[in-house]
């Protein structure tokens, strides 16, 4: 009896009354076992995609630790140039750029694979990152050099994916930096001379300085781009600020958080944010609606940065002082685990979060 085909069946042998077969035993075996791997291989790509890695900046060790989200180990260390801070997706989401300060370049990183893609060198003291929401412009904070930088982003792929157009004086210490949504308007935090800093895309030039509070750090628009929050790490306050006249910002409210109030997480509702608190070892939700304080979780071991995935009750912190990732379960107010990363990790991200409003 024949296959459909006219082959004889696999695996019969010379003498059984089939003659001899088009391939032997053991070719068979091989494209079976072939076919087996790659299905594998395939599933472990969906895998892959349905939980994408964990991406966790050791600013002292100057790499990257890369962990995996289900069984929370690290799988990875990725170097990178001295001080790595901040990340950010570049506009085709294909490439995490990674900044890294003292290394003046950016490391691009695949973040589905967690493969290096390029490094981009010369680039001066890139701190902290943003693009603008038309995604024309790439601002950097200039933290050691006190410049705020502008660059004309020219592609992932291009040769020079960045275009210099103009470094503006930024004194003192530009930390965190916020575009609005119209990609008007960059604004900086200075930590060192405590004020905000607002810039003019149009015409690269500053449109006003105003004092605030006790070192800020971070800071975060309101989705109507009407009001800026400010994180005061040198006091235990997030102060708000209307930025919707035009002229120099007023002050609407101070929002007692707790000490060393630093960087900010939007809930994704586009209603609450989260803010960490890195000397009380606590993070506050903040209800921007009526801009008070109307949750509060645990974060150990100085919370720094963060990330909440897209369950919406999963959140991702740096616990700068441990050197781990903290995981911390939202609807019951607890750390499930902790993994070991690097020294005074700073900057996380992964694929799987919930949005940034």
């Amino acid at each position: 009896m024949q296959d459909r085909d006219g082959a004889d069946p696999p695996g019969k042998l010379e003498g059984q009354g089939g003659g001899v077969p088009p391939f032997p035993l053991e070719s068979w075996m091989f494209r079976k076992w072939a076919v087996i791997l790659g299905c594998l291989a395939t599933f472990g790509a969906q895998a892959q995609q349905a939980h994408p890695p964990v991406f966790v900046l050791n600013s002292l060790d100057a790499d990257i630790s890369v962990v995996d989200p289900v069984s929370f180990t690290v799988v990875k260390r990725i170097p990178t140039g001295k001080e790595p801070h901040h990340l950010y997706l570049s506009p085709d989401e294909k490439s995490l750029i990674v900044a890294n300060a003292l290394g003046d370049s950016l490391t691009f990183v695949d973040p589905r694979t967690a493969e290096v893609q390029r490094v981009v060198r010369g680039i001066s003291d890139p701190y902290h990152l943003r693009f603008s929401p038309d995604m024309k412009w790439f601002v950097t904070a200039s933290n050691r050099l006190d410049y705020v930088v502008l660059y004309r982003w020219q592609g992932s792929t291009a040769a020079e994916p960045l275009q210099l157009v103009k470094r503006i004086p930024a004194p003192k210490t530009p930390s965190h930096l916020s575009i609005d949504s119209k990609s008007t308007t960059v604004y900086a935090s200075l930590q060192d001379s405590d004020e905000l800093l607002a810039i003019d895309l149009a015409t690269q030039n500053v449109k006003w300085k105003a004092p605030v509070g006790k070192m800020p750090a971070d800071i975060y628009l309101t989705p109507d781009d009407k009001f800026l929050l400010v994180a005061l790490t040198g006091d235990k306050l997030v102060e708000v600020w209307d930025v919707s006249g035009g002229g120099l910002p007023k002050l609407v409210k101070r929002i007692p958080t707790a000490a060393g109030t630093h960087s900010f997480r939007a809930w994704g509702d586009k209603r609450h944010v989260l803010v960490s608190n890195r000397a009380a070892n606590t993070i506050s939700k903040i209800d921007i609606t009526t801009f008070t304080v109307v949750d509060q979780f645990p974060a150990p071991a100085g919370p720094d940065d963060m990330e909440l995935l897209t369950d919406g009750k999963t959140l991702l912190v740096t616990s700068r002082w441990a050197g781990k990732l903290t995981q911390i379960d939202t609807v019951t107010r607890k750390v499930v685990r902790q993994v070991k990363v690097g020294k005074s990790p700073h900057g996380i991200w992964t694929l799987d979060h919930q949005p940034r409003q």
